[in-house]
């Protein structure tokens, strides 16, 4: 073996090894995100699937894991699956297979889950996503993570835990439900990129109908592994945060695991191989229990579902049932387009600035919002964006309130922009008149600006009297054009307009 030296400043000779640790560390993140299929019923019953149902009212007799009972594969998840993974540039399997991955639980009636452990459905895909240069909108990067394979299985039940009772509570409606599991290979290495691809999938499912996806509901939830080693050196003992349910504490989870590590490490420590999870209200992770003594989870194919066989057009046989097959051509041919895809159209048709086309598109309905208003507005796209940004989804974050609960509709905004461009009232008014909106009371924008007479002021004589006036506070002082169109627009509450204000200010300032 070789060893390599290298002189300190006292010119003692030291061994490389021991200065190792001032080399910059890398950090490894992987990511495990199980997506709740959006369906009707389970994946292998026929119970029916509804959040925050009463507890144990949505249990079959399979989902009970009573004696003699067979799952019953529900195709909805199954073509779920397949569109994921074809929108996740996979390689769909024609013949995928179940496995049973046995653990003991109280939440597992059977003792084991029904999941796709040797041949998943879809594998070796990949996802490309964005995020910001030091928080800068202007300056984006586009990023790919490797999808390592999409597995279809069974979601267990749910624990509750009552502390004062010193008990422990089972609800099973939960158990069964179909997730798909999309695996991603270690490719990120910070809080904020995992939190982009997060994004990003969420969005992906949102718009294929695959999952709806909403955290908050425990239909997207992630495990995040994280390790952390030295350039040239193999990856680090991971560790896995498991069941973060916000994008936001994703991030922040990631972040304080690297940092962890690498204070562990530096300090002499080692690292675990455990499970830990995140307290969001601590803002650190906590141990859950480590993996060092490595559980048997005892796979075997699963004995009462046969092999899942799909088609494509090419091996469909010509006296097939159309109806009692999935053909991934088919689904390939009608998947809608990808977020992607909307923010170059959006960019295209519009003319709007890409990182305002991510905005549009990270916000829930925001999107269908401007494309609305820009149906039924004479003003550039350009300046409607101004607004939607600005004005509207600064106002709809300060009260907690999505697109969908906005008081300010679409058709109220065209109209207040309509009025804005006729130049009927100022900029400064159309503001005041969107304020009065904003209170729900159920008038139009033009009736606001009558009942306040925010009409911009046409009349020449008046202005000219008024700007004569002003004239008298700042007589012959050039410099100050600009102040003394703001005090005739204070002086007439916003009425006057600027441009014809500006000429007879010109016009006074040259006699």
């Amino acid at each position: 073996m070789t060893f390599f030296f290298a002189y300190s400043e006292q010119y003692h000779i030291v061994p490389i090894a021991s200065l190792l640790h001032l080399a910059p560390w890398i950090p490894v993140v992987g990511l495990e995100i199980h997506a709740q299929i959006s369906s009707n019923s389970k994946l292998f019953s026929g119970s029916q699937v509804q959040f925050a149902a009463p507890p144990n009212s949505l249990v079959s007799f399979f989902d009970a894991s009573l004696p003699g009972t067979l799952p019953v594969l529900n195709r909805r998840c199954v073509e779920a699956a397949v569109m994921t993974g074809l929108a996740l540039n996979c390689s769909i399997n024609k013949k995928s297979l179940f496995d049973r991955k046995h653990y003991f639980y109280a939440d597992l009636p059977a003792g084991y889950q029904i999941t796709q452990q040797r041949v998943p459905i879809a594998v070796n895909g990949s996802l490309s996503y964005s995020l910001c240069i030091d928080n800068k909108m202007s300056q984006m990067v586009t990023k790919t993570v490797r999808i390592k394979q999409i597995q279809l299985e069974q979601d267990s039940g749910k624990s509750l835990h009552d502390d004062t009772r010193c008990q422990t509570l089972v609800d099973l409606n939960r158990a069964g439900v179909g997730l798909m599991e999309v695996v991603m290979e270690p490719d990120m290495c910070c809080g904020e990129e995992a939190a982009a691809a997060v994004r990003e999938l969420q969005l992906i499912l949102q718009t294929l109908g695959s999952s709806q996806a909403v955290m908050a509901e425990g239909q997207l939830r992630v495990d995040a592994n994280v390790s952390v080693h030295h350039p040239g050196e193999p990856y680090g003992v991971r560790t896995e945060v498991k069941n973060i349910n916000s994008i936001r504490f994703l991030a922040k989870a990631v972040d304080y695991e690297i940092q962890r590590q690498i204070e562990e490490l530096e300090n002499g420590g080692t690292i675990l191989n455990e499970t830990r999870a995140f307290d969001s209200k601590l803002g650190c992770t906590v141990p859950m229990r480590d993996k060092e003594g490595k559980q048997d989870y005892r796979f075997m194919p699963e004995p009462n579902l046969p092999p899942l066989i799909l088609y494509d057009t090419k091996s469909l046989p010509a006296n097939m049932n159309h109806q009692q097959v999935i053909n991934i051509d088919w689904i390939q041919e009608r998947l809608p387009d990808l977020p992607s895809v909307k923010r170059e159209k959006l960019v295209e048709q519009y003319g709007i600035l890409p990182e305002h086309s991510f905005t549009l598109l990270n916000e829930d309905g925001l999107a269908e919002f401007f494309e609305s208003v820009v149906k039924q507005t004479q003003m550039k796209p350009k300046k409607v964006i101004g607004w939607i940004l600005n004005d509207l989804l600064s106002y709809l974050k300060q009260h907690s309130l999505t697109v969908k609960e906005s008081p300010v509709s679409s058709i109220l905004l065209a109209d207040l922009l309509n009025l804005l461009e006729k130049k009927e009232i100022s900029s400064t008014a159309a503001k005041r008149v969107l304020a009065e909106l904003w209170k729900g009371e159920g008038k139009t924008p033009l009736e606001i600006v009558k009942e306040q007479k925010l009409e911009l002021l046409q009349d020449q004589k008046e202005l000219e009297q008024i700007c004569q006036a002003v004239m008298a506070i700042k007589a012959g002082n050039r410099k100050v054009l600009n102040k003394l169109i703001g005090l005739v627009q204070r002086k007439t509450q916003g009425r006057s307009n600027p441009v014809l204000v500006k000429q007879l200010l010109e016009k006074k300032l040259s006699e």
